[in-house]
């Protein structure tokens, strides 16, 4: 499977596609919104792995934009610090699943898993 990593920070992003990796999958990062927007449309990833507290635009916003277009495209978002609404909104939006911050890489490794049984 082809995966996006999208997280504004690079160690993070970094370590996120290097376990996509070892687990035998592709991996393409994005370190802002609108790199993210252009990758969904021009890569076509099977998955996203999305970091809920990216800015500008938010990881909401990205999450509604990237359902505009891909409507049952998985993404898994991942955060530290938001807010209930902001985890419910994203929920409301059709994520398949929630992944907190710090991440563990074994958690992302289930995920992942669960996404290659549909």
């Amino acid at each position: 499977m082809k995966i996006l990593i999208v997280d504004e920070d690079p160690v993070v992003a970094a370590l996120i596609a290097e376990s996509v990796r070892m687990q035998g999958h592709e991996s393409l990062v994005a370190h802002d919104a609108q790199r993210a927007l252009q990758l969904v449309e021009s890569a076509s990833p099977d998955a996203v792995f999305l970091d809920l507290e990216i800015s500008a635009p938010n990881g909401v916003e990205v999450l509604k934009r990237i359902r505009q277009s891909r409507q049952t495209l998985p993404v898994i978002v991942f955060f530290g610090e938001a807010s209930r609404e902001t985890v419910a909104e994203a929920r409301r939006l059709g994520i398949t699943d929630v992944v907190e911050k710090p991440i563990a890489l074994a958690r992302l490794g289930e995920a992942l898993a669960q996404l290659k049984k549909r």
